[in-house]
This record gives C-alpha cells, sequence and structure tokens, in this order.
C-alpha cells in the first residue's frame, strides 16, 4: 500500500510540476480564432455522395446536432468529406467531432472524423482490466507505473522542451525518474531494486551515446527525419531543439526493454544468492550473463522488429517501387530506423554484463547470517 501512496503522489507531483512548467505563452503556430472542435450527431443526410457501385466522391452534404461547446443543441448545415484522413461516411446517428468555423456573420461546420474518443477510453480501460486480473496486485503496480509514465513525458518533458532544454537532457531526466518510480513500484527500494535502477539509467545512457556515435559516423542527424520542414518551422518559432529530437526518441524507445532486462538479470541474481548464499561475488557474475543471453536474444528481436514494424508503410512503398540496392541503403529512413535499432538494442545487449557486475559485487559481499 506504501508503494501505490508513493506511486499516486509522484504522479500527482508530476502534474503539478507539468502545469508550472506549462504556464508559458505558447507561440501561434497557425491561427485557430473562430474555429472550434465539438462533438456532433448526424441528425440527416441532405445529399449522400456514394455511387452505385459504392464508391464515394465530393462531399456528403448533412446536417448534425451539436453536443458541446456555445452551439449546444443547435441544428447545423455541415459537408464530410470522403477522405481517408479527414471526414466520416456519415448516416444518420453517426457521432462525429465537427469543425465550427465563425468569420463575421458566417458559420461553416465541416466534419473532422468520427467521435472515437468513447471506444478509445473503453480499450485503455479494458486494457487496464486484463492486467490487473492476469498480474494481480503487481499488474495493479504496472497500471500505475504506466500512467506515471505516461505523465512524465506528458507534463514534463514535452513542456521541459519547449521551454529549451535540451531533448537529450530532457529524456535522461525522465528515464532517471521513472525508472526510480516504477523499480520502487515493483521492488521496493531494496538492494536488487537500487542495482536494476543503476543499471536501466546505464543501459539508456548507452543506448543514446551509441546512436550520437552511428549518427556522425553516418552522417544522420535529427534533422534527417520525415516531416522536417515542418519541425523546422516549429524549431525557429519556438526554443525546441529540434536536431536532438530523434536521440531522445531512442533514449525513451529503449527504457522498457533496458528495464524489462535489468530487473530480470538483478532478481535472477538476488533469487541465486538466497538460495545458495556461499557463492562469490565471480560465480553469481557468471550467472547473472548466462541468463541474460537468452534475454539478449528475445529482447534484440523485440527492439528490431519494434521499428521494423514501425516503418513497414516505408517497406512496402520500397518493395512496391523497386528501389534499387544502393538507392535503398543510403535512404535517410533506412539509416535512421537501423541507427536507432541497434542503439537501442546494443544498449540493451551491455545492461546485462553491466547489471550482472553490479549486482554480483553487491549481493557477493553480503554476509550470511
Amino acid at each position: 500500500m506504501k508503494k501505490i501512496c508513493f506511486a499516486i503522489i509522484s504522479i500527482a507531483m508530476v502534474i503539478v510540476f507539468g502545469i508550472t512548467l506549462n504556464n508559458v505563452d505558447k507561440t501561434e503556430l497557425q491561427s485557430t480564432e473562430g474555429r472550434n472542435f465539438e462533438k456532433a450527431t448526424v441528425t440527416e443526410i441532405v445529399n449522400d455522395n456514394a455511387s452505385a457501385d459504392g464508391s464515394r466522391a465530393g462531399q456528403q452534404q448533412i446536417k448534425v446536432k451539436i453536443r458541446t461547446g456555445e452551439h449546444k443543441g443547435e441544428i447545423l448545415d455541415a459537408t464530410s468529406s470522403s477522405s481517408y484522413l479527414y471526414g466520416a461516411k456519415c448516416k444518420v446517428g453517426t457521432k462525429v467531432i465537427v469543425i465550427i468555423s465563425e468569420t463575421d456573420n458566417l458559420t461553416t461546420v465541416s466534419v473532422y472524423n468520427y467521435d472515437r474518443g468513447n471506444q478509445l477510453y473503453m480499450i485503455i480501460a479494458f486494457f487496464l482490466i486484463v492486467l490487473v486480473v492476469i498480474g494481480g496486485i503487481k499488474g495493479f503496480k504496472s497500471g500505475i507505473g504506466l500512467v506515471f509514465t505516461f505523465c512524465c513525458i506528458l507534463f514534463v518533458f514535452m513542456p521541459m522542451i519547449y521551454k529549451g532544454v535540451s531533448p537529450v537532457i530532457a529524456a535522461a531526466f525522465v528515464v532517471v525518474i521513472t525508472t526510480i518510480v516504477v523499480m520502487y513500484l515493483i521492488d521496493g527500494f531494496t538492494i536488487k531494486s537500487g542495482c536494476a535502477m543503476l543499471g536501466t539509467i546505464l543501459g539508456v545512457i548507452i543506448a543514446a551515446a551509441f546512436a550520437f556515435v552511428f549518427g556522425k559516423i553516418c552522417n544522420i542527424s535529427g534533422y534527417n527525419v520525415d516531416d522536417v520542414e515542418s519541425l523546422i518551422y516549429i524549431g525557429e518559432m519556438t526554443n525546441i531543439k529540434i536536431g536532438e529530437l530523434m536521440f531522445a526518441g531512442i533514449i525513451i524507445s529503449a527504457l522498457g526493454a533496458v528495464m524489462d532486462v535489468a530487473m530480470s538479470v538483478s532478481s535472477t541474481i538476488n533469487e541465486i544468492h538466497d538460495k545458495n548464499p556461499m557463492l562469490d561475488s565471480k560465480e553469481l557474475f557468471k550467472s547473472g550473463i548466462n541468463v541474460g543471453k537468452d534475454m539478449m536474444g528475445t529482447m534484440s528481436n523485440t527492439l528490431i522488429l519494434a521499428f521494423a514494424g514501425g516503418s513497414i508503410n516505408t517497406f512496402v512503398y520500397i518493395y512496391s517501387y523497386n528501389y534499387q540496392y544502393y538507392q535503398v541503403l543510403d535512404m535517410y529512413s533506412i539509416g535512421i530506423e537501423i541507427i536507432q535499432g541497434i542503439s537501442a538494442t546494443l544498449g540493451v545487449i551491455l545492461t546485462v554484463p553491466l547489471v550482472s557486475l553490479i549486482a554480483a559485487r553487491r549481493f557477493g559481499n553480503r554476509t550470511v547470517k
């Protein structure tokens, strides 16, 4: 119960800290005056855009009942496009998000997208319920840890980089506080969790260092990412250091896997020591390495596949257009994915001997009572 209270207090402190950080006048990158996003329900299809074969072209002319905001309860004329990213295939009763734009005496309404907020909340709730049902109290603690991590990124990391703090430093700070809180939730402040905390922090730093070195070697920087033009504009208008975002992302993305490996190795050495307290540091270190070898393969696969899965659209594009070998090899997007995947994986791999060494020395020096 103490751990849960500690986590809840930590989350509250992060939110308060984040609110304090967010107390800043943001630069207006795009004028939103007179434009609001509101919930609405389709009440009538005035003119449909469906053809005989079921395909759609142009826009639907519809009427919607506004459910939120200043126009709540009003029925307004609206349009809905057939884009894959915007608009919706509306029918009577469809719940949507609409954009209400008001200039002088003119009010225009268009469908932005489906209103899927409740569904997303249900999916999140379902995930948390399964986590608690299967994992019990530890599953509940894991859920709190996830909430804490999300709050750190949203209320600490984002405001820090907006204020001009280096994204790498901000990411490192988030890694440290997240590691401490999550490890405490798992095991409290014990020798085992202390070894895992230190190993996690070192492992993530190693991943970031490799990413930086590999980027220098390959002449790849944070300015070679997709949508860099939009990011540069944001960087020019704010204090965000755009060039460091890629490396900050690697630090945060490597955290979960490194934390998993660090705690597993530390826990294994602790268990071995409890079963056979006579083992010295050297023997405990070998045991940690042996256990870690199996984890290296699975976690390396996990990280590489995670990064590859995030780029599956790029792979399909390359395969379909039959890009040449040298063309593919020297694409920035491919180079970045390789650097991200290998850097994070090296962080995981080197965490094994680091945690094994730290835990073996710590447990091996404990006197048996």
